[in-house]
């Protein structure tokens, strides 16, 4: 079974360097709609069963411009389970300026997940983010009837795909994080619960 995954479109927060965690939002850029609509396209024969979406504003609507290109639109289930990674007092803030005060655990954050701890700014642990969201995915293939669409996060989704594939914790970022509106495929096998990763932030599409 395979299992498609993308990050949200980029959005203003983004392009201003802004941290964007669970609780943080802000709209999608104009030109995101573009890209969103070529994902869309290059995802318009894939016979999903249903799409599981994050719930922020952000991730919705990059899971609705989708499926409005399908050829056979489906279902879209909307989780919290989904969402960004926790940043605590950081959502919202230049990601320049908090450096300043957390820049070690701001590198772990981005290199090094094994010895990352966001209790300084009361963020959620990344072991908490991996666990939520690989629960939606195996429910999911537990049911047997794929194949299935997610649509998250930058760097909750990157651990918890790479996690799925077999890499341990510190590895998790060894293959740099998630662009927007790219695409990752793993795939399940049957009566096994191992993930093969067969496609990784691919945006060749966005060119």
């Amino acid at each position: 079974m395979k299992l498609y995954f993308t990050r949200h479109g980029k959005t203003e927060w983004n392009q201003e360097l802004r941290f964007q965690g669970m609780t943080g939002d802000s709209p999608l850029l104009p030109t995101s709609y573009e890209e969103i609509k070529r994902l869309g396209q290059t995802l318009k024969e894939v016979p999903f069963k249903k799409i599981f979406s994050s719930t922020s504003p952000r991730a919705r609507k990059t899971a609705e411009g989708i499926n409005q290109e399908l050829e056979r639109p489906v279902e879209i289930i909307y989780t919290d389970e989904l969402k960004e990674l926790g940043l605590g007092k950081l959502e919202g803030q230049s990601i320049k300026e908090m450096r300043k005060t957390y820049g070690q655990e701001l590198d772990h954050m981005r290199y090094q997940l094994d010895r990352y701890n966001p209790e300084v700014f009361q963020g959620e642990p990344i072991e908490h983010a991996i666990t939520r969201i690989s629960s939606v995915v195996k429910a999911a293939v537990d049911n047997g009837d794929g194949p299935y669409l997610f649509v998250g996060h930058g760097a909750s989704l990157t651990a918890a795909i790479q996690s799925l594939s077999g890499k341990e914790l510190g590895e998790l970022r060894s293959m740099g994080g998630l662009k927007n509106n790219s695409l990752s495929i793993l795939e399940a096998a049957e009566d096994e619960e191992a993930y093969t990763l067969t496609l990784w932030n691919d945006d060749s599409f966005l060119q």
